[in-house]
């Protein structure tokens, strides 16, 4: 979203009393140097004291809302940047590299994610009838919106329920449905509207992209993926670059690439054995097209990462 400094002001202003609620609801938590412990289902909670990234992770359909900082996150060749006045909204799993803007003991990055569920949202579909705003192109997978006071209550009531285990079950799977609903009804509900509707242009690419995440170590033979899509070569083409800023092989590619990182950064495996894991036939190729998504080598951008970054290995960060 592209959004003038004024604006991010105003609706930073409209919901500042909730994230200092927010932020004492969080103090109340245990935090291991990175993460929030809890049980709700789905929420993920983050306090980071340091500039961490880039780092790179598959992230599943969710919603992000950023309580104090700012993050820049990149999907193919789009870059986004969003504060504590958006919501980053993922309506289908991609791999992205992120990267904290700034963080510090005394101003710290705090962040909220919660999983989508998906079937929940065709369920409120059906029976509601919500109308979504009129969705502008391009129909891209990730999305930023601005978050209201309405969507940050919601994610406060969530949080608050850490310290109610007992309510958890029932009351976070109803505030749950009203974050949906509230990302329906709003500026990015017709873009989460098409992903999970059958029969869309864009929830026909959403199975294409499913498939890719589960079988990316498999050779990509695109006549049969549009056959999956129930789409030509050529529209699958123009649709899943219009979803995801790349082409299908290039997003083979990058989920490879990721894979292959987290494979390296538990310690389990070499660069040469992560490459055959995750499908290269060539070491010697999978190194250079490491070099050009990262920066670096493999083995000198792990040890990099392993020596500054307190996040790697844990997956994506809110």
């Amino acid at each position: 979203m592209d959004q003038n400094p004024q604006r991010s002001e105003e609706l930073s202003a409209r919901t500042a009393s909730i994230r200092v609620r927010i932020l004492d609801a969080l103090s109340h938590l245990s935090w291991d140097g990175f993460s929030f412990k809890h049980s709700i289902p789905g929420l993920s909670l983050y306090r980071i004291v340091e500039s961490v990234g880039p780092f790179s992770s598959v992230y599943e359909p969710s919603v992000s809302l950023i309580i104090k900082g700012s993050k820049r996150v990149n999907v193919g060749d789009e870059t986004l940047v969003y504060d504590e006045s958006c919501f980053f909204l993922t309506a289908v799993g991609l791999p992205m590299t992120g990267q904290i803007c700034a963080a510090s003991e005394e101003e710290p990055y705090v962040a909220a994610m919660l999983r989508l569920d998906l079937e929940k949202l065709r369920r409120l579909i059906t029976e509601y009838d919500i109308q979504p705003a009129e969705m502008p192109d391009p129909d891209r997978g990730v999305a930023i919106g601005a978050a209201t006071p309405e969507l940050f209550d919601a994610f406060l009531r969530l949080i608050l329920l850490a310290n109610s285990p007992k309510d958890i079950s029932f009351l976070a799977n109803h505030i749950h449905a009203e974050i949906l609903y509230r990302l329906l009804s709003g500026e990015q509900g017709a873009r989460l509207r098409r992903f999970a509707l059958a029969g869309t242009n864009s929830n026909r690419v959403a199975k294409a992209v499913a498939w890719l995440k589960e079988n990316y170590t498999l050779p990509l033979r695109v006549e049969e993926l549009a056959d999956m899509a129930n789409m030509g070569v050529s529209t699958l083409h123009h649709h899943f670059r219009a979803m995801t800023a790349m082409s299908p092989l290039q997003f083979q590619k990058h989920l490879r690439l990721h894979h292959a990182r987290e494979l390296m950064l538990s310690g389990a495996l070499d660069a040469t054995t992560a490459a055959l894991r995750v499908g290269y036939e060539s070491p010697t190729q999978f190194s250079r097209e490491y070099r050009r998504k990262f920066g670096h080598p493999p083995l000198r951008d792990i040890r990099g990462i392993l020596d500054s970054d307190p996040s790697a290995g844990r997956g994506p960060v809110g």
